[in-house]
C-alpha cells in the first residue's frame, strides 16, 4: 500500500475518531444527568449516541474512564471561561496600573461569573460521581487527583489575575481558591433544592465579594 495514503488517512480517522469521543461524551453527560452515574449503563449511553458497545470500548476502557474524560472537558471550559473573563473585565484595571477599588469588587466579579457555565446538570452528575468515590478508594484517588490538578491550574490563574490588579491572598492561595469554590458548589446545589432559577452570579452577588475581600489585601506600594 502507498505509504502516503496512510498520511493522507490519518487525519480523517483522527478527527472520525475526536467525534466519536465527544458524541460518547455527549451522551453520558445526558445519561449520567438523568439517571445517576452508577444507574447509568455502557449500553445507555452508547444507544443515545447512536453507537454500539465496540465504539464505546475502543475510546474507554471503563464507565469511570468516560466520567474523567468529561470531568476534563468541564473543567476546560470553565478555566477557558474565567480566562476570558479576567482578560475583559480585570485587564483595564491591570492597564491602568492602580489596582481596583474594594467597592468595585462585587461588580467585576458579577461579570466575570456572568461568563462560567451556569449547567446545573454538572453539578448533579459530579455530585453522583463524588458519591461513587467516596464509595471505591480507586475511584476516589483518579478523582482527587483530577481535582487537584483543576485547583492547581485555576489557583494560578486567580493569583495572577489578582496580581495584576495589585491584590494578594491572605491565607495559602490554593486553599482560598477552593474556598471560593466551594461557595460557588453551594450556591449551585442549593438552588437546585429550592428551584431557584437565577443565574450564579445574583445567588452569590453579596456573599462572594465578602468574601473575596475577606482572603485578599491589597499589595503594598513599593
Amino acid at each position: 500500500m502507498d505509504s502516503s495514503a496512510l498520511i493522507d488517512d490519518a487525519p480523517t480517522e483522527s478527527a472520525r475518531r475526536q467525534k466519536t469521543r465527544a458524541r460518547l461524551l455527549d451522551a453520558a453527560f445526558e445519561i449520567f444527568a438523568e439517571n445517576g452515574v452508577h444507574a447509568s449503563s455502557v449500553e445507555m449511553i452508547t444507544e443515545a449516541a447512536g453507537f454500539t458497545r465496540g465504539a464505546f470500548y475502543s475510546n474507554f476502557s471503563t464507565k469511570e474512564e468516560l466520567f474523567f474524560a468529561l470531568m476534563e472537558r468541564e473543567n476546560a471550559l470553565r478555566i477557558e471561561q474565567l480566562q476570558v473573563g479576567v482578560s475583559e473585565y480585570l485587564g483595564p484595571f491591570a492597564e491602568q496600573g492602580d489596582g481596583i477599588r474594594d467597592e468595585l469588587v462585587g461588580s467585576v466579579i458579577a461579570k466575570v461569573l456572568e461568563l462560567q457555565s451556569d449547567d446545573r446538570r454538572w453539578c448533579l452528575v459530579q455530585g453522583e460521581f463524588m458519591l461513587l468515590a467516596l464509595r471505591d478508594p480507586e475511584v476516589a484517588r483518579s478523582y482527587l487527583d483530577f481535582q487537584n490538578r483543576f485547583f492547581v491550574e485555576l489557583t494560578a490563574i486567580v493569583v495572577g489575575a489578582l496580581g495584576s490588579v495589585s491584590r494578594r491572598f491572605v491565607i495559602d492561595p490554593l486553599e482560598a481558591v477552593r474556598i471560593i469554590a466551594e461557595l460557588c458548589a453551594s450556591a449551585e446545589q442549593n438552588a437546585i433544592l429550592a428551584g431557584d432559577q437565577r443565574p450564579l452570579s445574583e445567588r452569590v452577588s453579596e456573599s462572594m465579594p465578602a468574601v473575596v475581600l475577606a482572603l485578599t489585601e491589597k499589595i503594598p506600594a513599593k
